[in-house]
């Protein structure tokens, strides 16, 4: 049976790994061949905005429409995240030029915006919407030519190029609102190398869009739905009056240029940032810090407690009754079990299924298996993984309980596999309430709920009662040393031994968690929850960080859209906070067990 719970656990992740491995997408390998005047399919994934974090579907706004308008069947990830991608109207050839052309509307006959459009197309352009569409699943991006060098010469100046993902749905000018109506549509191939008898083939390497806004007097169209654009600077941009009905052209043109960029290389583009060398500049700094002050510490830890122990043990050889002093005073107290046992070993288990499914994450990431034009499948591996993981969660939540002296192991389980997951759940289904009201495709449709539901009750919760019962069943952690019947009267504390005290110095210098556990430990042996609430203390300073952002960053000032802010960032608080404390806490563990056990105590 011992046999069995060991490999049990692997087995299951490796069925999980096999079994899904059919739904990853390797970046290189299913590249899509066009031909000379092969269609090649825009589509619309959505509209976003940071100003309400608030995504809408395509056709929310009065844009031109298909004939037949067809949704694209989505995965999970992709529902999560607000997509949802159907097809347009665009009508765009492999490297097939169209200088402009009317999207929708006759030339006797512009499209009308109601007064009810109107007002929603101004209240969206005001919001600072941008739109997302795809082609060849390559999301639009727009250029930004940006000059580094303003004071010099104009020929000396060096030109940086950056790329914003999709197109402003408009803008607004002293107090005017105005629509990007004309979409240039600049698409680069790269020609593939064939035999000298087959036909060439291309592929699609980027996809850029140049918005434009221009009136409906300044376009002319004939009966064939081509239109001309005015030369110059001489248009005016179209106006939306939201107080009354528009009239407008939707237009588009497309040019086709080569590129040498391979298929495989085609998301370097929209993977680069502006500050690439500023950001590892950080993050090397980070590294460095982290080994120096690490180095330091465990430094003076070793030392201070190769004194102590050797003090110690030379005490206990001499035949003369000594008074016991130091950390050695509460060693039969130190592993006495803490309140609320159950809770502790429960979150700690879902801590241990959150590492789990975060490393899983990282390295089927490293192996390429996540791109990004994978849409979705990031969410969709990390809720799946979540829910295979819960065996780990519910084995170590299992033996901790036991350890702590634990009975009820059925209602252990049970909590293991609700207590996270329902906070997280309550949440999100009072956010997803809010987003309903707006009519938001960012709410979880009901089905999809339902369908978390059963993934929740029908995978995770078996899965953690599973190895919570084979946890539970194992050997407890053998603590060194005995605890008394007796409790040791602990004295009254000072005011910086407060639990809350201990999180905020704890979070400052996280490195330093370990030197103020010691601390702790030596001052009261009741360290079981202080560990785990301190080592995830840095999580104080994450909100602290998000509100700041919140108040001095971004624009929001909606309530629903700063209730999904601070809900959201509630939830990454609560998950970053029981992952660092879970790690904290079981680092912690097995240091005073090691330390005791070096101790010769009767």
């Amino acid at each position: 049976m011992a046999a069995a719970m060991d490999w049990l656990p692997w087995s299951l992740l490796l069925l999980f790994l096999t079994w899904d491995t059919s739904a990853f997408y390797v970046p290189g390998v299913a590249p899509i061949n066009f031909h000379q005047n092969d269609p090649v399919e825009i589509k619309a994934v959505k509209l976003t905005s940071s100003r309400t974090q608030l995504p809408y579907e395509y056709y929310s706004l009065p844009f031109c429409q298909p004939s037949t308008i067809t949704y694209k069947a989505e995965n999970l990830g992709e529902v999560l995240r607000g997509d949802r991608i159907v097809n347009t109207p665009f009508q765009v050839l492999m490297n097939s030029e169209k200088k402009c052309e009317v999207l929708c509307g006759k030339s006797n006959k512009p499209m009308t915006l109601s007064v009810k459009e109107s007002r929603l197309v101004a209240e969206r352009i005001s919001e600072d919407y941008y739109v997302h569409l795809i082609a060849d699943n390559l999301p639009v991006a727009t250029r930004l030519e940006l000059y580094s060098n303003r004071d010099g010469d104009d020929k000396k100046k060096e030109k940086d190029v950056q790329f914003e993902h999709g197109y402003r749905l408009g803008f607004t000018d002293v107090n005017k609102i105005y629509l990007h109506n004309h979409l240039s549509f600049i698409l680069y191939y790269h020609r593939e190398d064939l035999e000298e008898d087959q036909e060439h083939t291309y592929r699609v390497v980027r996809f850029e869009v140049i918005p434009q806004s221009i009136r409906l007097e300044d376009l002319k169209a004939d009966e064939k739905s081509s239109c001309t654009l005015p030369e110059g600077t001489n248009s005016s941009p179209q106006e939306i009056d939201p107080t009354k009905e528009n009239q407008l052209y939707f237009t588009y043109s497309v040019h086709w240029e080569e590129s040498d960029i391979k298929w495989a290389s085609r998301w370097d583009t929209y993977l680069t940032m502006s500050d690439v060398q500023i950001h590892w500049f950080s993050i090397i700094n980070s590294v460095v810090v982290v080994f120096f002050l690490s180095g330091i510490l465990s430094m003076i830890i070793i030392r201070t407690l190769r004194k102590d122990i050797a003090n110690y043990n030379k005490e206990d050889d001499i035949e003369d009754t000594m008074e016991e002093s130091g950390w050695k005073l509460v060693h039969g107290d130190v592993f006495r079990p803490p309140q609320y046992p159950m809770i502790l070993s429960s979150l700690l288990g879902s801590g241990i299924q959150l590492f789990c499914m975060i490393l899983i994450v990282i390295f089927v990431a490293m192996l390429g298996m996540l791109s990004p034009s994978s849409r979705g499948a990031l969410m969709t591996t990390a809720c799946f993984l979540f829910m295979f993981m819960g065996v780990f969660g519910g084995f170590s939540a299992g033996r901790l309980y036991r350890t702590l002296k634990g009975h009820r192991w059925k209602k252990g389980a049970f909590c293991t596999a609700t207590l996270y997951p329902g906070v997280v759940f309550g949440i999100c289904f009072i956010l997803n309430c809010f987003i309903w009201g707006k009519h938001s495709s960012g709410a979880v449709p009901f089905p999809t709920m339902v369908a978390l539901l059963c993934m929740w009750f029908g995978i995770s919760l078996p899965l953690v009662y599973l190895g919570y019962y084979f946890g539970f069943r194992k050997q407890p952690y053998d603590n060194p040393v005995r605890t008394n019947q007796i409790p040791r009267q602990i004295p009254e504390q000072r005011w910086y031994m407060n639990r809350f005290v201990g999180i905020l110095m704890a979070g400052i210098l996280p490195f330093g968690a370990m030197f103020i556990e010691l601390f702790f430990i030596f001052s009261d042996y009741r360290w079981w929850w202080r560990n785990f609430l301190v080592s995830g203390g840095s999580a104080f300073y994450v909100l602290v960080y998000a509100i700041f952002y919140f108040v001095n960053k971004l624009d929001i000032v909606e309530f629903i859209p700063s209730l999904l802010y601070f809900g959201y960032t509630a939830l990454m608080v609560l998950s970053f906070w029981l992952l660092t404390g879970t790690i904290g806490f079981y680092a912690a563990y097995m240091f005073v067990r090691k330390i005791y056990a070096a101790v010769k105590i009767d």
